[in-house]
């Protein structure tokens, strides 16, 4: 195991490299309860917590709570747009708004109290056109910062193309900004293909199986994909979470697994987007692999402890970040 390293602090105000977080598909995240979910029957679910939703919202609003500053450049269109908007500008988070196609989403959560269980239905966003796409390339190009990191985070719009972390991979390297890519489905699978060598790759487990090709059932199975996904060429760092089992990242200096130290699970939401929130922090911070992912874990254990969409709570990330176990595979 991995002590933690002295003077390395979760929170409190710190230097750091500039950060643009990146939402195309972003959401009005509303979330209730009820006592229980039946078919067919009315359900009067208690009064909804409505908070900005979204990939790359989630990342800035975490990075926020840890004390840590980024902007969000964020497609946004219609009146449930302008909702969301408001929201942000409540929240004192720095939005660059690029206009969207048509109206933005909402996105749905119902705990069902009897079971715990929690039910997500996600709504697509509007359909983008080529040209849509390429306005938003020359945005978040243009917004990018020089010697800083661009997190494309959260799903693609309905007609936006699978290969678009390629061309902003492309597009960035002049001005020397590292791309830290969370997808999925076609995008990641486009991302691994292309070895386009993105400064970090995020993914689950069930992705890395699907692109394996075989069951990873030890985290040492797993830190042998990433590390080969590393040698390969497909990016510098390769992130997998491992749901309960922690997460393993790859670099070209070595593997470590940071835990899930074990708290009570209130609600998963917004957990993965927590991880990429205390990571990013971690590495523009200038931290070595080790203690970013440690950040990582410790934020996304902390999001699992907060009801529907609240996301990481300071102090628990600090308790959680002083606890944790970083090891080297």
């Amino acid at each position: 195991m991995t002590p933690p390293a002295s003077g390395v602090r979760a929170l409190g105000p710190q230097p750091q490299a500039p950060v643009l977080t990146v939402t195309l598909n972003p959401a009005l995240d509303l979330a209730a309860s009820i006592e229980r979910v039946v078919p067919e029957a009315k359900l009067r679910c208690d009064a909804p917590q409505i908070d900005p939703g979204g990939g790359g919202i989630n990342v800035s609003r975490a990075m926020a709570r840890m004390e840590g500053a980024s902007q969000a450049l964020i497609a946004l269109g219609g009146p449930t747009g302008q909702r969301l908007e408001t929201l942000l500008d409540q929240a004192a988070l720095p939005v660059i708004r690029v206009e969207a196609p048509g109206d933005t989403r909402e996105s749905l959560s119902i705990k069902d109290r009897s079971t715990g269980e929690m039910y997500r239905f996600v709504l697509p966003g509007p359909t983008w056109a080529e040209s849509d796409v390429r306005t938003a390339c020359r945005a978040i190009v243009d917004a990018a910062p020089e010697d800083g990191i661009v997190v494309l985070s959260g799903s693609h719009p309905p007609g936006v193309p699978a290969d678009l972390p390629l061309r902003l991979c492309e597009q960035l390297k002049p001005r020397r900004t590292r791309l830290f890519v969370d997808t999925s489905g076609e995008p990641l699978a486009a991302v691994a293909a292309a070895r386009a060598c993105v400064s970090v790759l995020r993914m689950n487990d069930a992705e890395a199986e699907g692109l394996a090709g075989r069951a990873l059932p030890t985290r040492r199975d797993t830190a042998q994909f990433a590390a080969g996904m590393v040698s390969a060429g497909v990016a510098e760092q390769v992130i997998v979470a491992r749901a309960a089992d922690g997460n393993v990242i790859a670099t070209r200096e070595g593997c470590w697994h940071a835990e899930s130290l074990p708290v009570p699970i209130v609600s998963k939401v917004g957990a993965g987007d927590s991880f990429v929130a205390g990571f990013t922090l971690g590495m523009a911070r200038g931290w070595d692999a080790a203690d970013a992912v440690g950040l990582g874990a410790s934020a996304a254990t902390a999001a699992i402890m907060t009801p529907a969409t609240e996301l990481c709570r300071p102090e628990d990330v600090e308790r959680l970040f002083d606890a944790r176990i970083v090891t080297p595979l």
